[in-house]
């Protein structure tokens, strides 16, 4: 009888925003194994490898096995289980950063259905989860590695995935939106040049961003400017002027309306917590 193991780790290095590993590993459970109900603050990904389980999320079960894929959303409560006769064994990652939500929907995953099955390429994950364990380590060029081993392991799951025609079409439509906004959002950069580069109208783009990403491009755009702000508010001492100059804002007063709507406190109450100001 197989004995079951757990190897496991936790990255400390998260500097990475565009897509960074909160933790990699693999598990042989025992039988009845569990974790949860509980939530995590980022996207956890496990593929099946042997055996069988269930998963629980919104009061849905899904009953998997070997070559199923299921995913734990950011602040989602769920739950796991190993069956009790054949307990599953699974290699799992973690996640977060602007670059996550985008690829998680690419891919096909949905809050309503965070499952995939019966991988074509679920061997190609696997490994690649297992390059990234291998590369673990809490240095700079560590967690680069780790994140290009990443992106190598979700384009499996693209390539697996089996997106309807219209949503090909939306992907690229939002993929060339993201690259555009994330290259161009430190400028006054409005939605209708976004869609101008695009070279689609306002109100397709608004219906791709809704259909891949659950949001606008609007709020897309926001939320890029608003985790910019925070790192310039943790790492430096520039005014709430000068931030919101340099992100795109019209001006200052804007700049700390938003950045409250999104953080609930304000860019000084926030630097103050961060030991600036």
């Amino acid at each position: 009888m197989n004995k079951t193991f757990k190897n496991s780790y936790y990255v400390q290095n998260l500097n990475l925003t565009a897509l960074s590993i909160y933790n990699v590993g693999f598990q042989k459970c025992d039988p009845g194994f569990s974790w949860g109900p509980g939530v995590r603050n980022h996207y956890l990904i496990h593929y099946i490898i042997s055996g069988k389980g269930v998963y629980e999320k919104n009061g849905r079960i899904f009953h998997l096995e070997a070559g199923d894929c299921f995913l734990v959303y950011p602040n989602e409560e769920c739950m796991y289980q190993a069956d009790d006769r054949e307990p599953w064994e699974y290699s799992w990652v973690g996640f977060a950063g602007v670059d996550a939500q985008p690829i998680i929907n690419a891919a096909g995953f949905t809050p309503e259905e965070p499952v995939l099955r019966q991988l074509q390429n679920g061997d190609a994950l696997d490994r690649q989860i297992h390059h990234i364990y291998d590369l673990r380590g809490n240095t700079l060029a560590s967690s680069v590695e780790m994140s290009g081993r990443l992106y190598t392991a979700l384009s499996c799951l693209l390539k697996n995935s089996d997106m309807h025609t219209v949503n090909n079409s939306y992907s690229d439509y939002v993929k060339a939106a993201l690259d555009f906004m994330q290259s161009h959002y430190s400028y006054p950069i409005s939605i209708q040049e976004v869609a101008d580069y695009v070279g689609v109208s306002r109100s397709h783009l608004f219906r791709a961003f809704e259909q891949c990403l659950n949001q606008s491009p609007k709020e897309y755009l926001t939320s890029l400017r608003i985790e910019a702000a925070c790192r310039m508010l943790d790492d430096t001492s520039l005014s709430v002027t000068v931030i919101a100059n340099s992100l795109g804002f019209d001006n200052s007063l804007y700049f700390s309306k938003v950045f409250r709507k999104a953080m609930g406190c304000s860019p000084t109450e926030y630097a103050h917590r961060h030991g600036h100001y």
